[in-house]
């Protein structure tokens, strides 16, 4: 028995947008709400095997877009999938998952993302897809779901994506949907940025801040004054330019010259103050 209430779309219940791709679904099944009318759709994809940098990123982009009339599809799968839906439920904008299966509970895919799912309807927002609801996923069906992403958005965000990645065909898509693409530029020496920086050099819009998707979905940013910076003492104001790149604690110790207690206290006050974030074994400044 499903946890899921999952029922058949009407025809004129399918969003809009997917009537203008060249394969249409002729069924529609949905769990959960559909993305409100006023909502803008932007699909967010991007490698299974993401980096720092790639989660970096999904939640410095997700959290910009609070407030805004922009809705989030996904693929519910492992990865940048995955993180911009928790992004997403995080800021409390609408998120919607496009699993490559059916949407009864027992073939969720993959099952390690059915509390996520369950949250996401928990949420009000929404799972949807073609298949019948108790079809298992296989490895055409991921490819068939990308058109739906693509083609209901009026934008796609590619962030990380490797050469050969099945990511890369949500991308093609979406351009040739006649979509805007959207592409984060990521490191020259990572594998995972050479997938992206192939649309890059073929006329993709460049995203560095969420203001960049904004412009590119036709909504107007609102103003926003300038927050006033903290009163830094000049041993934090020292660590914060040390941060202008991400540096492990050994790093910090060593440039400071100082005993390894003392720099843990101080990075541990700076991190509780929210001038600075520790990811993985790197911290980084805020500020």
């Amino acid at each position: 028995m499903s946890d899921f209430s999952v029922r058949k779309l009407a025809p004129s219940e399918f969003p809009p947008l997917l009537a203008e791709i060249p394969q249409p679904p002729v069924t529609l099944w949905v769990a959960g709400n559909l993305p409100p009318p006023d909502l803008t759709l932007l699909a967010v994809v991007g490698s299974r095997k993401y980096t720092t940098y790639g989660k970096q990123v999904v939640e410095h982009l997700m959290s910009g877009l609070t407030g805004y009339p922009v809705g989030i599809i996904s693929g519910l799968a492992l990865g940048i999938d995955s993180l911009a839906h928790e992004a997403a439920l995080a800021q409390n904008l609408y998120t919607m998952a496009v699993p490559g299966s059916g949407l009864d509970e027992s073939v969720i895919y993959p099952a390690t993302h059915k509390r996520l799912a369950r949250r996401i309807v928990e949420s009000g927002g929404g799972l949807l897809s073609e298949f019948e609801p108790t079809m298992k996923a296989a490895k055409w069906t991921f490819t068939q779901r990308n058109r739906i992403m693509a083609g209901m958005c009026q934008a796609t965000l590619l962030i990380e994506a490797a050469e050969a990645s099945g990511t890369l065909i949500t991308a093609r898509m979406a351009t040739d949907y006649n979509r805007e693409l959207l592409v984060v530029p990521g490191s020259i020496f990572s594998k995972t940025s050479h997938g992206t920086h192939q649309f890059l050099k073929l006329g993709a819009t460049p995203v560095t801040d969420a203001t960049d998707i904004l412009h590119a979905l036709g909504i107007e940013p609102h103003e926003t004054a300038p927050l006033p910076l903290p009163e830094l003492s000049p041993l934090e104001a020292k660590v914060i330019a040390l941060l202008h790149e991400p540096h492990d604690r050994d790093t910090i110790i060593r440039e400071l010259a100082l005993p390894a207690h003392e720099v843990n206290i101080l990075l541990m006050q700076m991190e509780f103050h929210g001038y600075i974030a520790e990811d993985g074994n790197n911290y980084r400044a805020i500020l």
